[in-house]
């Protein structure tokens, strides 16, 4: 996990190289500067203790060395190594002609601020580092592997498949597994957002990074740590650092233009000014500082990726990993929602819904024959079958079993043949049967030739899936969905959920075929929302693709743009309300912070209206304005957006 330890060790980094810089003189630093501004103007209103100007010059100089040697040496390596101009040769520049033309008090305090601007954006950045810094601890130190009659602690990249470990209370699961012995409560609230624990025991499955509470928990490794959730979620972390959105890539443009062009600008000034005015040279020199102080562009350069780093947090806290900053840029112009259905709408697990025996049965009879010959199948229809009937202990003996693909299957139990499948199987065996619910799956039993009654079975609705779509559509989102399954059955579904469309009967290819013409006929986005192996294809294509990553193929998540952790559909129209809201403090940054520098920049070389001061505010103004701005980002600032989730949240139980 290269990316995951890259990551970790690098916010560590930052971390550590802001607590130095701080603790290691630079608030010192910053006093000193804020000493020689009140100083500056002590001496420029009240006092000057008869110093020349050529004294204050030397005075001053040491201050803004003192203050600003850091930036203005990064700033000549940037020139010298790099030819580059960035907002450290702008500063240094400012501060530095500020000096020589007499104007020793802005020339420190252009740096001062520009320095306490530095420190507001570090602390800024580790502020909205810890909404997301809970992940980083997502990897367990050690795993407790039982070995024989031991129990060894060994690093989670040690374990290997079909191993047990042992899990204690209050200790982190360190790989993805199955319970074998012990239950108690999760606490999954780092994995999935969810806030409740949950109960789990044997037969259950568990993901790496949630936290046993009150049990001991015997865990049998289901995969290698590098491919469990928690590894996972740290690889998708740190890869999301790398996808830059528009709006970013933007900046980076405009900062390696814009600076430049702004130096020029400011070379104009000075020159055109003093050769029409040459008796205040001094003036159009100073105009031109003015120019290269207000026109720093850190508060773009600092916000807009802090934003998108803020509501990558805000996701993460609910249970939503966006890979990137461009992901919550194309997730927010969404327009139309496709989900599948298995295992993204409905549960993917089958149930015996009814029982209906025909005249001479009962429905214990019923259940016992169809169940007995179902137990010689793995297909999950014949599960819900057995496990409705309590299990495959009890039930009579069937021998001679076979399968009739696509159709169902027939054993011999006490004596008799028992057929167990569809209207076409028993068709071919030349049995009536009575129309059914073409909706739902149909398991028409017959036992000796006789037609002995109907079992029918449907997929769990996931409890949330018709909220989601209620929440989508009024946000202005149409839904629809894409199955496999038949007419009647998606139909079914459709109409009980509130969607819009739908398509049935479809291979993969299909699904990907459909997607495209949907997203010729949008404007926006197309997200699609799916989880299996077949659905990956989908997920690649769409303008913006969300896997269910708790029960979803490795591929699915893989192909995604986003993973939901705790499979739930309500997380949907959360991921497009939250990127919604962030690319909204996006472009409140960028138009209020390119509004006020302009503004200022066109009055400084016309009109007496701006001194250093309104430079400064400019720059280290606007910075501190976009800085608290984007910390909206890390949670919703509206009552319904808070309400709205909780009560999608509230909608799902708790699975046990």
């Amino acid at each position: 996990m290269g990316g995951e330890e890259e990551y970790c060790s690098s916010c560590y980094a930052e971390e550590e190289e802001l607590g130095e810089s701080i603790s290691g003189h630079l608030g010192a630093r910053i006093a000193v500067g804020l000493c020689f501004v009140a100083l500056g103007l002590y001496t420029e209103y009240v006092d000057d203790f008869g110093l020349s100007g050529a004294a204050l010059r030397v005075i001053f100089l040491i201050g803004l060395l003192i203050v600003g040697w850091d930036v203005i040496a990064e700033g000549v390596r940037n020139v010298c190594g790099h030819l580059s101009l960035d907002e450290k040769m702008l500063m240094s520049i400012a501060a530095l002609a500020a000096l020589c033309i007499g104007y020793w008090t802005e020339s420190v305090a252009v740096m001062t601020f520009y320095q306490i601007g530095e420190v507001f954006e570090g602390a800024a950045v580790g502020r909205s580092r810890t909404s997301v810094k809970a992940l980083l601890a997502l990897k367990a130190p050690y795993a407790n592997v039982i070995r024989g009659d031991e129990v060894i602690k060994a690093a989670p990249e040690d374990v290997g498949i079909g191993e047990t470990v042992l899990v204690k209370p209050g200790e982190m699961i360190p790989i993805d597994g199955t319970i074998v012995d012990g239950s108690g409560y999760i606490d999954s609230k780092a994995m999935t957002g969810e806030s409740v624990p949950r109960h789990a025991g044997p037969g259950d499955s568990v993901l790496s990074g949630c936290i046993s509470i009150d049990g001991a928990l015997r865990i049998r490794t289901s995969c290698a740590y590098s491919d469990s959730a928690s590894a996972r979620v740290l690889k998708l972390i740190g890869e999301s650092s790398a996808r830059k959105s528009r709006p970013e890539k933007f900046i980076t443009r405009f900062a390696k233009w814009y600076t430049p062009a702004v130096v020029a600008l400011a070379a104009l000034v000075a020159v055109i000014g003093s050769a029409a005015d040459p008796g205040n040279w001094d003036d159009w020199v100073y105009r031109a500082v003015l120019c290269l102080v207000v026109s720093c562009p850190c508060a773009l350069v600092v916000s807009i990726p802090l934003t998108y780093y803020c509501g990558i947090g805000r996701a993460s806290r609910e249970g939503i990993l966006l890979k990137g900053s461009s992901y919550i840029e194309s997730i927010s112009k969404t327009e139309k929602a496709v989900f599948d259905k298995t295992g993204t709408l409905t549960e993917g697990v089958f149930e015996v819904v009814s029982v209906r025996p025909a005249e001479g049965f009962t429905a214990e009879e019923l259940i016992s024959l169809a169940a007995s010959a179902e137990s010689l199948s793995d297909h999950p229809i014949a599960k819900s079958i057995v496990s409705y009937a309590g299990g495959a202990e009890g039930l009579p003996e069937a021998t001679e079993g076979s399968a009739v693909p696509g159709m169902g299957v027939s054993a011999v139990v006490d004596g008799r043949k028992i057929s167990a499948g569809n209207a076409a199987m028993m068709r071919q065996e030349g049995i009536a049967v009575p129309s059914a619910d073409e909706s739902k799956t149909n398991v028409f039993v017959a036992a000796g030739g006789v037609y002995a009654g109907l079992i029918v079975i449907s997929d769990r609705i996931k409890a949330d899936s018709a909220q989601a779509v209620s929440e989508l559509r009024s946000m202005g989102i149409s839904s629809y969905m894409f199955t496999g399954d038949s007419e009647k059955a998606a139909s079914g579904l459709a109409s009980e959920l509130g969607l819009e469309g739908y398509r049935a009967d479809m291979l993969p290819q299909d699904k990907t075929s459909a997607l495209e013409e949907l997203m010729k006929d949008t404007d926006g986005t197309v997200c699609f929302v799916g989880d299996g192996i077949n659905d990956s294809p989908s997920l690649a294509r769409a303008d913006a693709g969300i896997a269910m990553g708790e029960i979803g193929s490795d591929s699915a998540v893989e192909a995604a743009d986003a993973v939901i952790m705790d499979d739930r559909p309500s997380k949907v129209p959360a991921a497009v309300r939250i990127s919604r809201h962030t690319q909204r403090i996006v472009l409140e940054n960028i138009a209020v912070s390119l509004l006020i520098k302009f503004t200022i920049l066109a009055l400084t070389p016309t009109t007496d209206l701006v001194n250093m001061w309104v430079a400064i505010f400019g720059d280290v103004g606007v910075l501190i304005i976009a800085v608290c701005n984007s910390f909206r980002a890390l949670g919703f600032s509206r009552k319904k957006d808070i309400k709205a989730l909780e009560h999608a949240r509230d909608k799902a139980p708790l699975s046990e």
